[in-house]
């Protein structure tokens, strides 16, 4: 079930429904799989703002392999037809982008009430301002108006986009798009 809803807001109590035990059972066992390794609850941003924002966390299951195995997609192009396409690049990017980003760097993402999202904001031991980053699956990247609203909520001190192609360029004014192994790269060295 979880890897149907990768990338998701968790929702616990629809989970205890579909599966016919108690909400503690679920949380019990989702605790677990954190544990294990084999999930991760990206926890919702929150700063000092007025606006209302999303409290659920997000849930991935951690190994891309693994969801396309649960899910029954054996192959690429399986893969590019299946709704699940986006929220495993999603994955895969969050995953290799926490793992490159220096010790005690804290992920979140941000989703207001109205919609507004970033998919991750990093932030950087001993820094105020976070990096907000956009994954897009496609090779043709372009934002939403949200994007620009949660940026605007959250000030970061970069705002960039993560997509599947492999040249590094703007995208918009102070946005700037690249290959998830550049970013990689950055964050390394940041």
């Amino acid at each position: 079930m979880l890897a149907h809803q990768q990338g998701g807001l968790l929702n616990a109590a629809a989970l205890a429904r579909a599966l016919a035990v108690d909400g503690k059972t679920v949380a019990g066992y989702l605790d677990l799989l954190v544990d294990l390794l084999l999930v991760r609850r990206l926890a919702p941003w929150h700063g000092n703002t007025r606006k209302r924002l999303i409290k659920s966390p997000k849930v991935y299951v951690r190994d891309g392999g693994l969801v396309h195995a649960l899910l029954g997609v054996a192959d690429r192009e399986a893969l590019l037809a299946h709704p699940v396409a986006g929220g495993s690049w999603e994955g895969l990017a969050i995953e290799s982008l926490i793992a490159a980003a220096p010790d005690g760097t804290e992920a979140f993402f941000v989703r207001t009430a109205a919609g507004a999202e970033i998919d991750l904001l990093l932030r950087f031991p001993g820094r105020r301002k976070p990096w907000a980053i956009e994954i897009k699956r496609g090779l043709a990247p372009r934002l939403e108006r949200g994007f620009h609203f949660a940026s605007e909520t959250v000030a970061p001190e970069r705002r960039l986009v993560v997509y599947g192609g492999t040249e590094r360029f703007p995208l918009a004014e102070g946005i700037e798009a690249l290959p998830l192994t550049e970013l990689c790269a950055d964050l390394a060295s940041a």
